[in-house]
């Protein structure tokens, strides 16, 4: 009777050991299930893309240009209430904004809007590709008068840079921008070595809002160009400290001497140059002052160069002489303007071109743009500087000159210079190598 009673017993606690471990199986199985479970939640969750409500056409439009203009590749817009077919719409406002938008046209290769019925609204996703980089529509230049654009045209060039893009609305063309550049480089010899070759490319061609992309070629590589104006500029430097006087058209005279000789009057450079401004190292100031040989242009451009350091007013005038192109300066003394050929005054003599005259000039052979030209008519000549007395017929001359200049030089003058200049051509080019 007992061992029955024990027997049972120990049935019963291995029932209840068994019952109790099945219990914390099951336990254990739950959380580790219930884990899991939280696991795969966590792993598949998604996180709501950032979306762009419009409700109408213009939005629709305005979102996609602001898309551009951040140069984000794609961008998910949604529609609750719309009046129209949104697709269409899409369609639409993609082509309007590539054929108007200047920074669309610009920067954008292609653009499409896919639109997806949700339920109750539109889901348009926007995907563009760019043929221009982000670097270069975050460095558009915005500018809204000429004179922020020549400024900004200058400080392009004297980094020489290879393009730069504007946005603007100023009534502008490619003629002007072209001046614009000729203007800048020769205003400031001191600081832009060399003018570039430049093409010019506008987006939308048309119309009151456009970007405009300037590309610039040279002949030297930008890091070249930058070491020849750090020299340059020692070479200014020291040659305008160096002029010496007891009053400005002294120290003037100073400049043109110490100038002529520095440098020598490259002929043969000279009879290869058919225009202005172009790439060619004689046509320099950095060649002139630190080479010491170059072209009327180069002269020209030292001169002023020197000039501007000692805050003289001196302007490079561009023209030809005896036909062939040619260059020079036009310097303010005493109120009074004179022009000063610093290459001829290389070639024949200080005295023969330093402190001349509208009729001196024409009467030897001289043409340029006389209509747009300050008068050049002082009474200050090389003699009055280095103190020389001329006396008798000499002055009675340059009084009926005067007079002459006055009545007839402003109507005739710059015509009959120009004939005689082609006529006199290959004679003058000829006296110029002797």
């Amino acid at each position: 009777m007992k061992g029955l009673l024990l027997k049972r017993l120990i049935i019963c606690g291995i029932i209840l050991i068994i019952a109790v471990t099945c219990a914390g199986c099951s336990s254990i199985l739950e959380d580790e299930t219930r884990s899991e479970s939280l696991h795969i939640t966590s792993q598949n969750e998604r996180q709501p893309a950032e979306q762009i409500e419009v409700s109408s056409y213009e939005e629709l439009k305005a979102a996609i240009i602001e898309v551009i203009s951040e140069h984000e590749t794609s961008a998910l817009m949604v529609v609750y209430s719309y009046d129209g077919n949104v697709q269409e719409d899409v369609d639409r406002a993609i082509d309007e904004v590539m054929d108007s938008n200047p920074v669309a046209i610009y920067a954008v290769e292609e653009i499409e809007g896919i639109v997806t019925r949700i339920v109750s609204y539109f889901e348009i996703e926007v995907n563009v590709g760019y043929k221009r980089s982000k670097e270069q529509a975050e460095s558009i230049v915005t500018v809204s008068t000429e004179r922020y654009l020549r400024t900004e045209l200058q400080n392009v060039i004297s980094d020489y840079r290879e393009e730069v893009v504007f946005l603007t609305s100023l009534n502008v063309t490619e003629e002007d921008i072209a001046g614009y550049l000729r203007e800048t480089y020769y205003q400031n010899p001191r600081t832009i070595v060399m003018m570039p070759v430049m093409v010019v490319n506008t987006f939308p061609a048309g119309g009151d809002n456009r970007l405009i992309e300037l590309r610039f070629v040279y002949m030297e590589e930008a890091s070249v160009l930058q070491q020849f104006g750090t020299s340059l500029a020692g070479y200014v430097q020291r040659n305008a400290l160096a002029a010496e006087g007891e009053n400005d058209g002294e120290i003037l005279l100073s400049l043109v001497e110490n100038l002529v000789g520095a440098c020598s009057y490259d002929l043969g450079a000279a009879r290869t140059i058919s225009e202005h401004g172009v790439q060619n190292l004689a046509a320099t100031a950095y060649q002139a002052l630190v080479r010491g040989s170059a072209v009327g242009e180069g002269f020209a451009m030292a001169f002023k160069a020197l000039c501007d350091e000692l805050r003289f007013d001196c302007r490079v005038v561009l023209g030809y002489f005896g036909g062939m192109v040619h260059a020079w300066n036009i310097v303010s003394l005493y109120g009074d303007f004179y022009h000063v050929d610093v290459a001829m005054c290389s070639v024949n003599g200080v005295e023969t071109a330093f402190l001349m005259r509208d009729i001196d000039m024409i009467r030897g052979y001289y043409s340029w743009d006389f209509e747009n030209s300050v008068r050049c008519n002082g009474p200050l000549t090389y003699n009055d500087i280095v103190g020389i007395d001329t006396e008798g017929s000499e002055d009675e001359e340059n009084e009926n000159d005067d007079e002459n200049d006055d009545e007839n030089d402003d109507e005739n003058d710059d015509e009959n210079g120009e004939e005689n200049g082609e006529e006199n051509g290959d004679e003058i080019g000829d006296e110029i190598g002797s």
